[in-house]
């Protein structure tokens, strides 16, 4: 039997609006998919340790700060440094398209804006997981 995805959701920084993040973890868990909810003001090395600790599929960070260029570069680098290099990150909050454009060059999969429908999300998720299960397959 395989297990099933086990997605991290965290809301880094000092960002204090964590609807849309509990939103998305109830919308992946009701289709199956495990979360781990870190809850609020997170710090990058924080989301790292507890990526590493659950071994995650996905790293899913939630961001209306504004400070989306700061923490997930930072989030990405760390797991970049701690071997989770095929470890595919996600975002979502208000961030504007140019740096969306700027994120994913930066290894950042994918950015769900406001109004992104959870079912998206979730199908979102499962392509990546299918992807790295086949790619991990050889």
């Amino acid at each position: 039997m395989k297990r099933p995805i086990k997605v991290l959701v965290a809301k880094p920084g000092l960002d204090g609006h964590d609807r849309g993040a509990k939103i998305v973890a109830n919308a992946l868990r009701d289709a199956g998919i495990e979360v781990i909810y870190t809850g609020l003001h997170q710090t990058p090395e924080m989301i790292l340790d507890a990526a590493l600790q659950e071994d995650v599929d996905v790293v899913s960070l939630s961001i209306l700060s504004g400070a989306h260029m700061t923490l997930l570069p930072r989030v990405r680098d760390l797991m970049d440094e701690k071997g989770l290099d095929d470890v595919p990150l996600v975002g979502g909050g208000i961030i504007p398209e140019g740096d969306v454009k700027k994120l994913k060059k930066m290894g950042v999969s994918e950015i769900f804006g406001p109004g992104t429908d959870t079912r998206d999300i979730v199908s979102y998720i499962n392509e990546l997981f299918e992807h790295r299960s086949k790619k991990r397959a050889g």
